[in-house]
Parts: structure tokens; C-alpha cells; sequence
């Protein structure tokens, strides 16, 4: 059951506050928690509670505002709910009506906030955000005051931007893709099919128990002596990794022979064990096909047991040419705002998403871009006939071969555009190492698509509250260059 928000406190004036505690209104948190529009977030939250009877949930803002601390200092549950009870300005922040000294919910609750703040909720939100008038931000006659994203000169197309259908292209999109690692062991074949022995070894034991059936052979301590010895070795060789192999699937082999065979008798599996099972025998496919054919790759390869979900990623990196985590496709628009345009945890190619991107922008403004700043994989010719077709330039040296005449402002366009291009690394860099991107801890995984949003939707959040006091702060010093002139005449 939920019901909405008591709006009791609207503004800082209106919290409680403690005998003798002073808090300053020009905190972060304060301003950034009136810069957020509550209300029209909560208008879509409520639509995810259909009964009228049961506890109450928490509010939106208790919950979002929650998830945004955490992300911001990377917190884990319980250091949160330590962190919001000791400091009254991000209780202020979650929407609290005064300073309180009881945890406003348990650790264990976070888990039940993340699986109901989808990523496609706060995709939604993000977008809302964004297209949100930003308050306390004076009127701007002059653009050439506004913030550019970070050195760049990404609003050198922009600055006579018209939101109309016939209006000229105007604007420029940063696309780019990378990969989410989430916080698991690097895959081995063979510790792999070790731990799946070892699960099937307890389901055993516990139709054992359950059913009063007598226990069969598994060779339990020869098996893990036999993994050990292995997994101790300094040097593993391919006749030792295949011998191995071939002893780990034969031990799996048998122990999933014993239960099909209970399972045909009509002995129930427990309830947690049914996708536990379904995911090792899916794993003793896989490593025996790639066993017996003597090759590494098979289609929708498993590397966790736990989050059998997880693919891997080749990104071709020098520091990780393979990741284990949900793909994205980000793009920046010409004020620095990010947005997730396409999420996986399957290996897809991503320039299947620069047509998406460039129609989202259209829906969004009402006139295509002028350019798209993208790496080579999105230069395909479909990707170019597009954009040609439409007016837009794409980023990249030209087909063919080059023009004499034109050649040197076509290399000199092409440095710009390259230049302009880091912004969007700028921004991964940025979510993964203060954002919590670099690695996902949490583990189910719609949590982990949660996580990763709530990384670009954050970084969007700080980056609009610092626009809007680098505007007024722009404003003041004209205001005050003003007044001297005027005072000087």
C-alpha cells in the first residue's frame, strides 16, 4: 500500500531542527533537494502499488533520495542508514520532517528501494529532470556566459538553437559505449565446474536428508584434492587444464546423473535449488561442448553460478581486454547531460544505437543535430547514409579519396572533433570512479541495471546543481560590474 507524501515539509524553514543546532541553508544537500521535482516523480512511483491494504511503503523521496546518497559516497547499506541518522541535512535531503535520532528504515530495505526504482524509472526521471525548467537560475540574455562541458566547445553549433519541426540542425551528440563490471571472481573452467560439484554435492545431501534417501558415491575428498592440486600448481599447462577439465565434468557428470534420477522417481528439488540446477546444467553443456571441439567460445557462455546472467564483454582495453558486466551506449548532449541509450548484458554492436540516438534527440528538441561525435565502429555505411541523408555531419575522415582543396580544414575539423569527443570519456571516467560504475556490488540483476542509471542520473544531478551556481554566480559578477560602471558614470 502507498500513500502519498506528507508535504509538510516544504521548504528548509519548515524542518525541525534540534535545540542549539544551526544549519547552514546553502548546503549542498539542501539546494540540491530543491532542485529535484519530488512531486512529479512520485506521480509515477504510486502507479507501482495496485493494493490498498498492507504496510505502508516509504515515500519516493525517502527512497530516491536514499539510493542517491549511497551512490554519491558509495556507502554500503548499513553505513547509509548509520550516515542518514547522524547527519541532519541528508535527512533533511530523504524528505524527514525534523532531526531525528531513530534510523529512518533498515539496511535490509535498500534491496526493496532498488528492485522499485527500475532502471527505466529513473531513465524516466532522468529524462524529467532534464527537461525541467532549472530554478534560481537568472534570465540570460547572452549565451555566451552559459557552462560549457568542461573546456569543451560542444555549443559552438547551438548557440541559435530553434525548437521547432522545420528549424535548422542545430547541436551536437557525444556517443559512446562501454562496460559495467560487476563485482565477481574472474572465470576459470575449471573453478567453475568445482563450484557446481560442490553445489550438487549439498543438493545431494539434502535429498539425503529431505527423503531419507541413502546417500550415493561422489567422491567428495578425491574430487577436491584433485582441484586442489590443480589450482595450486604455478603452471598450468593445456594437458594439465584438460585432464583437469575432463575429471571436474565427469564428478558434475555423475552428481546430475544421481539427481535426474531422483527427479524421475518423483522427488521434488527445493524451490531454491530449481535455478541452481538449471543454470549447471546449462554450464556442463557449455563446458563439454567446448571440451570435446577444443575451442573457448559458445553462445551465451555462463561465468558465475551466482549471477548466471553476466556475460562476457571483449572491449579490447589494455587493462581488461574482457569485462564481465552489462554493455551501455551513452551519449552527451551539447550542455554535458548524459543519458543511457541502449543497456545489455548481452554483447551487442553498438552501432545499431547512433540511429536511435539521433531520433531520440529529434523527439526531445524538435530538430536533428548538427553533428555526432562517435568513434569509427559507428562509421558504418548505413550510420552514414543516415546521417547524410538528414543533414547531420558525422564525425571521421570521409570516404574516398581526400580532397586537395579542402584537406587541411577537413583535418582541422576532424582534430576538433576528436578533441570535442573526450567528453564523453571524461564522463566514464567520472561515473566509474565516483559514481560506483567501475564496479556493480550489487547482486540481482534488475539492482544491477538500477545501479548503473542511478550512476548516470546522479552525475547528471550534480552537474545541473553546479550549472545553475556557476550561472548565478556569472550573473552576480555582472550585476556588480554594472553597478561600478554605473556608480563610475
Amino acid at each position: 500500500m502507498y500513500k502519498a507524501a506528507d508535504h509538510s515539509q516544504s521548504s528548509f524553514l519548515d524542518f525541525n531542527q534540534p535545540l542549539g543546532l544551526r544549519m547552514n541553508p546553502n548546503n549542498r544537500w539542501i539546494k540540491l533537494a530543491d532542485l529535484i521535482p519530488w512531486d512529479e516523480f512520485e506521480k509515477r512511483y504510486r502507479h507501482l502499488f495496485k493494493s490498498k491494504t498492507g504496510n505502508v511503503a516509504k515515500p519516493l523521496r525517502m527512497a530516491l533520495g536514499a539510493l542517491i546518497i549511497q551512490q554519491k559516497y558509495q556507502f554500503s547499506d548499513r553505513e547509509l542508514v548509520e550516515q542518514i541518522t547522524e547527519n541532519p541535512y541528508l535527512q533533511y535531503f530523504i524528505g524527514l520532517p525534523g532531526y531525528q535520532e531513530e534510523p529512518p528504515f533498515d539496511a535490509s530495505t535498500l534491496v526493496l528501494f532498488r528492485k522499485r526504482i527500475s532502471q527505466k524509472m529513473l531513465m524516466e526521471v532522468n529524462e524529467a529532470m532534464l527537461a525541467s525548467p532549472e530554478k534560481d537560475e537568472p534570465d540570460k540574455k547572452d549565451d555566451d556566459h552559459s557552462d560549457p562541458p568542461s573546456g569543451s566547445s560542444l555549443d559552438d553549433s547551438s548557440d541559435n538553437e530553434q525548437h521547432s519541426d522545420d528549424a535548422a540542425n542545430s547541436g551536437t551528440i557525444i556517443l559512446d559505449a562501454t562496460c559495467a563490471p560487476v563485482n565477481i571472481r574472474y572465470p576459470q573452467d575449471v573453478s567453475l565446474l568445482n563450484e557446481a560439484r560442490e553445489k550438487l554435492e549439498r543438493i545431494l545431501w539434502w535429498y539425503h536428508k529431505e527423503y531419507s534417501i541413502e546417500l550415493p558415491r561422489r567422491d567428495c575428498r578425491a574430487a577436491r584434492k584433485a582441484y586442489l592440486e590443480f589450482a595450486k600448481s604455478k603452471r598450468h599447462t593445456n594437458q594439465k587444464i584438460r585432464k583437469a577439465l575432463k575429471r571436474q565434468l565427469s564428478y558434475v557428470r555423475r552428481n546430475l546423473e544421481h539427481i535426474d534420477g531422483y527427479m524421475a522417481d518423483g522427488y521434488a528439488p527445493a524451490t531454491e535449488h530449481v535455478d541452481v540446477l538449471i543454470t549447471i546444467f546449462k554450464l556442463y553443456e557449455q563446458q563439454l561442448y567446448m571440451f570435446k571441439n577444443k575451442v573457448h567460445k559458445v553462445e551465451d557462455r555462463i561465468v558465475s553460478l551466482h549471477q548466471p546472467w553476466v556475460r562476457p564483454i571483449v572491449r579490447g582495453k589494455q587493462k581488461a581486454p574482457v569485462e564481465f558486466g552489462p554493455k551501455l551506449d551513452l551519449s552527451i548532449d551539447s550542455n554535458g547531460y548524459a543519458r543511457i541509450e541502449r543497456i545489455s548484458f548481452d554483447a551487442y554492436n553498438e552501432s545499431s544505437c547512433l540511429q536511435d540516438a539521433v531520433e531520440a534527440f529529434y523527439q526531445r528538441e524538435g530538430h536533428y543535430p548538427e553533428r555526432v561525435l562517435a568513434d569509427q565502429i559507428y562509421r558504418t555505411r548505413q550510420n552514414r547514409a543516415f546521417c547524410k541523408e538528414h543533414g547531420i555531419r558525422l564525425s571521421g575522415p570521409k570516404l574516398g579519396r581526400p580532397d586537395v582543396a579542402t584537406i587541411k580544414n577537413d583535418r582541422k575539423l576532424e582534430y576538433q572533433d576528436n578533441t570535442d569527443r573526450i567528453e564523453v570519456e571524461r564522463r566514464f571516467s567520472l561515473c566509474k570512479r565516483s559514481y560506483g560504475l567501475g564496479k556493480i556490488m550489487t547482486k540481482l540483476k534488475e539492482t544491477q541495471l538500477t545501479t548503473v542509471a542511478l550512476s548516470v542520473f546522479v552525475a547528471n544531478l550534480f552537474r545541473k546543481m553546479q550549472q545553475i551556481l556557476f550561472c548565478l554566480f556569472d550573473y552576480l559578477i555582472q550585476t556588480d560590474v554594472i553597478w561600478q560602471q554605473a556608480s563610475a558614470g
